[in-house]
C-alpha cells in the first residue's frame, strides 16, 4: 500500500468557476475564511472598503487553496494559502486585511519613535494640505513662486524684470534654515553645527562659515526672529525666490526698491507677497478650478478612513483652509466634481469624518486658552452659525435667510474657528493621549499638538518614500564602504599619534628615528589617500538623495535638524496617510531599541566578522588591502 503524505497539495481555482464546484468537492476543500472573503466580496463588486481590494485581473483571479487528503490532520495555526505578494503603491495597494504575511514595501512602512498601542486610540484627526491632499511640486509650487513674483511686482514695487526668472522646484528641500540678515541659507545636524551654507546660490567654504558663525562666546539658537525655519513643502517656493534675491541685490543694489533694503527685509516682502496670494485667494481659485492638476489622486485615501471608523475611533479633519476650499479638494479626493469643475457637485465625503474644523488657526488652535469663537458652517450655503461650544445659538426675531435644518448622514457636523477646547468637548475625549493626529507641519501640526496637549502625532513626509528607497538600495554598497572608510581613518590616525609620540619622548636611537619617520610618512600619506576616498565616497553617497543638500535626515553622517524634531515630537511617521490602510487599526508600534554609542559598536560594527577575529587585527588586515603598507 502506498503511503500518501499529510502535507497540504496546492492548488488554484478560478474564481468563475468556484460556483460550479460540488458538494463533495468542495467539502474536501478548507479555506481561510477571511482572506476568501475579501477575495469574494471584491470580485462580486463590494465597495464598502473601496476601490483597492480589487483583483489584479481578470486573467490572474487565481484563488489559492489546499486540497487536505482524508487521513491529514491540520494545523489551525498554519495558513493553507500562500502568502500574497504586495503589489505597487497607487496601482492595485491591498489593505491589511485582503491578505497575509504581505511584506509592505519599504517606502510605505510606518516608522515609530514612541510605542504607541492604537487600541488606546479613541479620536484619529487629519490635517488636510499636503496631509490627506498631496499637492503636485511641479505645478503647485510653481504656481506659488509665480504668484509670489506677481504680489511683489505690483504691489511692492520690485523690478519687473523679476517677472522673467524661473523657478527649480527641486532645489530647496525640507528642513533648512534661513539667515534673514545675512542672506544665507543653512543646512545643519542636531547638535545645530552648520555643515553646509550657501548665500544665495553660493556655496560658503569651511573658512568663511567658520567666520560667520563659528566665532562667537554664545551658542547661536538659529531660531526666530533672526532666523526662518524651511519645515513644510509651501515653503519652498519662498525660500527659493529670496536665494535669487539675495543674488539679484549683490549683483543690482540700486535696482531694489530705494529704501533701505537688507536682506531681512527682503525675506520679509516674500512672506508679505505669499501671504498676500493666500488672502486674495490667488492660489486656490486656481487649484479649485483643475484640482487634478496640482493634487495627486489618492483613491486609498477613503480606504484608509472607512477601516479607521469601521474599527470603531471617530475621526475628524482640521485644516487652515475655508470650508469652500476644503470641500472642493475633499471632494476631488473622493473622486467627484461637477463638470464644470467650478465647484463640487457632492458632500458625500462628509460621511467619512465625525466633526470637520475649517479656519481653525493652527498652530494657536491647539492652546486651550485660545477664546477663538466657534462658527458651525451650513455647507449647502456656505454661511455661520455661532455657537456656544458647539450648540447653536438661538436666533432673535425673523432673521433670513433661515437655514435649512438639515442633518448629513452619520451626524457629521461642520465648523469654522474654535480650539481645541471645543473639538474635545464634541468629540467626548477624556484623555489626550486617546488621540492622535496626523499632519504635516512640524511646528504647526506636530509639535504644539504633542508638546502642548499630549496628543499622539504622526508626521506625513512625502519625500520620505523616495529617500528610504534610496538607503534600502544602498545598504549593501554606500554604506558599507563608508562605515569601513571611517574606521581606517580612525585607525590611522592612532598609529600615526604613537608614533609621534614615540619620537618626541621616548628614548631612541638614530635608527629607530628613521625607521619611525618613515613609518610616520607612509601613514600619514595613507591618512590622506583615506580622508579624501572617504569624503569623494560620502559626496557621492550625499549627492544620490539630492545633488545640493544630501539626505533629508542626514548631514554627514549625524541626523539632521529636521530629523531630530521629527525623532522629538512624532510618534509615527511615514510617506504617505493611506500607509494607515496597509496596518491593523489596532496595531501596537513598538520603536526599535535605542543605542549609545558604546552599544552600537558592541552589537552593530564589531559583529561583521566571528567574535575570534578580535577589531584591530580586522582593521590591519583590512588597511592592507589598501597598499602594501605594514603596520
Amino acid at each position: 500500500m502506498m503511503r500518501v503524505r499529510k502535507n497540504p497539495i496546492s492548488f488554484c481555482l478560478s474564481l468563475l468557476s468556484t460556483a460550479d464546484l460540488s458538494q463533495a468537492c468542495a467539502s474536501r476543500i478548507r479555506f481561510h475564511s477571511g482572506i476568501v472573503a475579501c477575495l469574494l466580496r471584491s470580485a462580486a463588486g463590494d465597495q464598502s472598503l473601496g476601490s483597492t481590494r480589487s483583483l489584479h485581473n481578470a486573467g490572474a483571479n487565481q484563488l489559492h487553496a489546499s486540497h487536505i487528503m482524508d487521513d491529514d490532520v491540520v494545523d489551525d495555526k498554519t495558513s493553507l494559502l500562500e502568502p500574497a505578494v504586495c503589489s505597487d503603491y497607487g496601482q492595485d495597494q491591498r489593505i491589511w486585511s485582503s491578505y497575509e504575511n504581505c511584506k509592505i514595501d519599504v517606502g510605505k512602512q510606518i516608522f515609530c519613535n514612541t510605542s504607541l498601542n492604537m487600541k488606546n486610540i479613541v479620536a484619529v484627526g487629519f490635517d488636510m494640505d499636503y496631509t490627506l491632499a498631496q499637492y503636485k511640486s511641479d505645478t503647485f509650487e510653481t504656481l506659488a513662486y509665480y504668484g509670489t513674483i506677481r504680489k511683489l511686482v505690483d504691489d511692492l514695487g520690485y523690478p519687473p524684470e523679476l517677472l522673467d526668472w524661473s523657478f527649480d522646484w527641486k532645489y530647496m528641500v525640507k528642513g533648512l534654515v534661513l539667515d534673514k540678515k545675512r542672506g544665507n541659507i543653512l543646512k545643519m545636524d542636531r547638535h545645530k553645527y552648520i555643515k553646509i551654507a550657501h548665500h544665495g546660490f553660493r556655496e560658503m567654504s569651511k573658512s568663511d562659515k567658520i567666520a560667520t558663525y563659528g566665532n562667537t562666546l554664545i551658542r547661536n539658537p538659529f531660531d526666530e526672529p533672526d532666523y526662518a525655519l524651511i519645515d513644510t513643502l509651501f515653503s519652498l517656493a519662498q525660500a527659493y525666490l529670496f536665494a535669487q534675491l539675495v543674488d539679484f541685490k549683490d549683483l543690482n543694489p540700486k535696482k531694489v526698491p530705494l529704501r533701505n533694503y537688507d536682506y531681512s527685509q527682503i525675506y520679509e516682502d516674500v512672506r508679505a507677497a505669499v501671504s498676500l496670494c493666500h488672502r486674495d485667494g490667488t492660489l486656490k481659485q486656481v487649484v479649485a478650478k483643475d484640482p487634478g492638476k496640482y493634487i495627486n489622486e489618492d483613491p486609498s485615501i477613503l480606504t484608509t478612513l472607512k477601516i479607521i471608523r469601521d474599527s470603531g475611533r471617530a475621526t475628524f479633519l482640521v485644516t487652515n483652509s475655508l470650508w469652500d476650499y476644503t470641500n472642493v479638494v475633499m471632494n476631488f479626493l473622493c473622486g467627484c466634481q461637477a463638470s464644470n469643475g467650478n465647484s463640487p457637485c457632492y458632500n458625500d465625503w462628509l460621511e467619512n469624518f465625525d466633526i470637520v474644523i475649517t479656519g481653525s488657526s493652527k498652530p494657536s488652535f491647539f492652546y486651550e486658552d485660545n477664546r477663538a469663537n466657534l462658527f458651525e458652517v451650513e455647507p449647502e450655503t456656505g454661511m455661520l452659525v455661532n455657537t456656544d461650544n458647539g450648540i447653536p445659538n438661538p436666533q432673535i426675531g425673523n432673521i433670513s435667510p433661515k437655514l435649512p435644518p438639515k442633518r448629513r448622514k452619520k451626524g457629521c457636523r461642520i465648523f469654522q474657528g474654535g480650539s481645541v477646547g471645543h473639538l474635545h468637548k464634541l468629540l467626548s475625549i477624556e484623555s489626550s493621549s486617546q488621540v492622535l493626529y496626523v499632519g504635516d507641519h512640524i511646528y504647526g501640526d506636530i509639535l504644539q499638538s504633542k508638546k502642548v496637549l499630549g496628543w499622539r502625532t504622526m508626521l506625513v513626509v512625502p519625500e520620505l518614500e523616495r529617500e528610504v528607497k534610496l538607503l534600502w538600495e544602498s545598504r549593501d554598497t554606500c554604506c558599507k564602504e563608508l562605515r569601513l572608510l571611517r574606521r581606517k581613518r580612525d585607525f590611522i590616525e592612532d598609529k600615526i599619534h604613537h608614533v609621534q609620540w614615540s619620537l618626541k619622548f621616548e628614548d631612541v636611537n638614530a635608527e629607530e628615528k628613521l625607521k619611525f619617520s618613515s613609518e610616520l610618512k607612509k601613514l600619514e600619506s595613507q591618512l590622506v589617500q583615506v580622508c579624501l576616498s572617504h569624503q569623494q565616497t560620502q559626496q557621492k553617497y550625499h549627492q544620490k538623495f539630492h545633488i545640493v543638500w544630501g539626505q533629508l535626515m542626514k548631514t554627514g553622517y549625524q541626523n539632521s535638524r529636521f530629523a531630530h524634531q521629527v525623532e522629538r515630537f512624532a510618534c509615527l511617521y511615514t510617506s504617505h496617510v493611506s500607509n494607515l490602510s496597509l496596518y491593523s487599526p489596532d496595531k501596537y508600534y513598538r520603536p526599535n531599541e535605542d543605542f549609545l554609542p558604546h552599544e552600537f559598536d558592541n552589537n552593530v560594527l564589531w559583529n561583521i566578522e566571528p567574535e575570534s577575529v578580535q577589531p584591530s587585527l580586522r582593521l590591519e588586515r583590512e588597511l592592507s588591502t589598501m597598499g602594501n603598507m605594514h603596520i
